[in-house]
């Protein structure tokens, strides 16, 4: 792929960011704090699903097959 595409993909994409958030009329100051609250905030989201979406899921698999039957793992 031609790496002045790749570039031109990545500037519009920050546009349509710029554009969705409405960010492009703050000033310099208030879009730095705009950018470094939002990259805060879906850095925790990322991080809060990497850490408890697996145990939440493990437990929810354990519930249902503990509701249709299946024998505990420590029973056989």
């Amino acid at each position: 792929m031609d790496v002045k595409r790749v570039k031109d993909y990545i500037y519009w994409l920050y546009y349509q960011y710029l554009l969705v958030t409405c960010s492009y009329v703050l000033e310099p100051w208030e879009q730095s704090m705009f950018h470094t609250i939002t990259v805060t905030v879906v850095a925790m989201v990322v991080y809060t699903a990497y850490v408890f979406v697996p145990i939440h899921v493990r437990l929810a698999l354990q519930f249902f097959s503990q509701m249709f039957g299946a024998q505990p793992e420590g029973s056989v």
